[in-house]
């Protein structure tokens, strides 16, 4: 345990609680929490969370511009004002090429871990590292089914960590787990709310 991991612990825990609020604000606070468990991971030897961070940093700010842009566009579901974003249902055509992409790169990147590095536990840490860029890839898009994802990796990774000794770190995404739950509830919510609202302007649009 360091004192480095309770301040990523805190600011990783910060970031998806706010994500699950659908706010803004959770891009930035996650960009800071990448840069706090790429040196963490480095120093764990777990190679792949580590350049899994690094990936995660683009998609933040990926998916930081796409919830800006529907901001601004006024396609939020109050009105604009906090800044909340529309969810949507994963459509086929991205569900089936998202999974393709993890069990391929899983397979290629835990082979050039285990050949080429000291990494420990090479291919648990590369399927994991695969299926988070796809999960954390649903998340910019706002698709639903991200949280389902997020919650089956989250609790692999909780084993992993223990057995690597960063407890804090397993208590952390036992924690995720959690907040993937409550993320999926509060984005439900806000879609079948979306559903509604859209039924209820769907006559005066036809009148």
């Amino acid at each position: 345990m360091s004192a480095l991991e309770i301040v990523g612990v805190i600011v990783s825990a910060l970031a998806i609680w706010l994500t699950a609020r659908r706010m803004m604000a959770c891009w930035p606070v996650g960009l800071a929490s990448v840069a706090l468990y790429g040196w963490i991971f480095y120093d764990a030897k777990l190679y792949s969370d580590m350049l899994l961070q690094g990936a995660f940093a683009i998609l933040q700010v990926y998916g930081w511009w796409r919830w800006l842009a529907q901001r601004e566009s006024g396609n939020t579901p109050d009105g604009n004002a906090s800044g909340a974003v529309h969810v949507r249902v994963v459509p086929l055509r991205a569900l089936l090429p998202g999974l393709g992409f993890a069990v391929v790169c899983s397979a290629a990147l835990g082979f050039a871990m285990a050949r080429y590095t000291d990494a420990a536990l090479p291919f648990v840490d590369a399927s994991l590292t695969a299926f988070s860029l796809v999960a954390q890839y649903w998340t910019a898009r706002r698709y639903i089914a991200s949280w389902w994802l997020w919650s089956v990796v989250n609790v692999v990774y909780v084993g992993m960590f223990l057995f690597k000794g960063l407890y804090p770190t397993a208590g952390l995404y036992a924690l995720f787990i959690g907040l993937a739950v409550i993320g999926w509830r509060d984005w439900s919510r806000a879609m079948a709310r979306d559903v509604d609202a859209a039924a209820q302007r769907e006559p005066a649009s036809v009148a």
